[in-house]
């Protein structure tokens, strides 16, 4: 019995050797040089236009402001939790 597990623990240690593999401390073989060729400001300015998408909308809904300020909203999602009208952690409505 001891033989065997021996041989297994001998085994699968020989077997884990093969996975370990020495390679460069710093990762040099996946650095990726990168040369922009456009600014900040134009790419900022980029992601600000909504994109078209193809069904016809542009995928963009826009900021919109509410009449209602923080507290009362607090208040009323307190007051839904405690009513159980939101589900808590993980059980859902069934």
């Amino acid at each position: 019995m001891k033989t065997t597990k021996l041989f297994a623990v001998a085994a699968l240690s020989a077997f884990a050797a093969f996975g370990a593999h020495a390679d460069e401390a710093d990762g040099s073989q996946f650095a990726v040089s990168v040369t922009s060729t456009r600014s900040v400001a134009e790419v900022k300015a980029e992601a600000l236009t909504p994109i078209k998408i193809s069904n016809g909308s542009t995928g963009f809904i826009g900021v919109t402001n509410s009449g209602l300020d923080r507290s009362t909203v607090r208040s009323q999602a307190v007051s839904a939790l405690r009513n159980g009208e939101i589900p808590q952690g993980e059980m859902g409505y069934m």
